[in-house]
C-alpha cells in the first residue's frame, strides 16, 4: 500500500501540499525563517494528522458499538526536543466524547484499540514520543 504527496513552494516559507486524494492544504513557517503566519506549521499538521487518524478510528468503532454519540473531540498537547531534529518527545491526547448513555468501557476500548492497533499515525509518533491519553465523557 502506498500513498503520495506533493509539496509546492509558493513564496517565503508558504507551501501548498497535495495528497494522493487530490486534496490540498497550505503550510507556512514562522517569521524567523521567512514565513508570514498564513497557515499551520508542518509539525502542527503532523499532530493534526495524528488526531484525525485516531478520531476516525474512535468514531467508527463507537458507531459500530451503537453508542449514541453526539460529538468526539481529540485535543493534543505535544512537547518537542530542544535540539534538531526537534521531534515530538511527548504527546498527550484528550478524548472528549459527548453522547447519551455512553458505555465507559466501550469508549475506553475504542480509544485503546486505536492507540494500540489501528492508528498508524500514533504508531509512527510513538517511535520518538511518549504518548498518553485521557478520556472525558460528557452525558447530554
Amino acid at each position: 500500500m502506498s500513498t503520495t504527496a506533493k509539496i509546492t513552494w509558493v513564496d517565503g516559507a508558504l507551501l501548498v501540499a497535495e495528497g494522493g486524494s487530490g486534496h490540498t492544504i497550505t503550510m507556512d513557517g514562522a517569521s524567523d525563517i521567512g514565513g508570514r503566519n498564513l497557515a499551520s506549521r508542518p509539525m502542527e499538521v503532523l499532530l493534526m494528522g495524528m488526531g484525525g487518524c485516531t478520531a476516525i478510528d474512535v468514531v467508527s468503532m463507537l458507531k459500530k458499538q451503537r453508542q449514541d454519540i453526539e460529538g468526539v473531540e481529540v485535543s493534543l498537547v505535544a512537547e518537542r526536543a530542544e535540539d534538531h531534529p526537534k521531534v515530538y518527545t511527548s504527546v498527550k491526547l484528550v478524548y472528549t466524547v459527548r453522547g447519551r448513555k455512553l458505555n465507559k468501557a466501550l469508549v475506553e476500548r475504542a480509544v485503546s484499540l486505536s492507540d494500540e492497533k489501528y492508528c498508524s499515525a500514533t504508531a509512527m509518533v510513538k517511535k520518538s514520543a511518549a504518548v498518553t491519553r485521557e478520556i472525558v465523557l460528557v452525558e447530554i
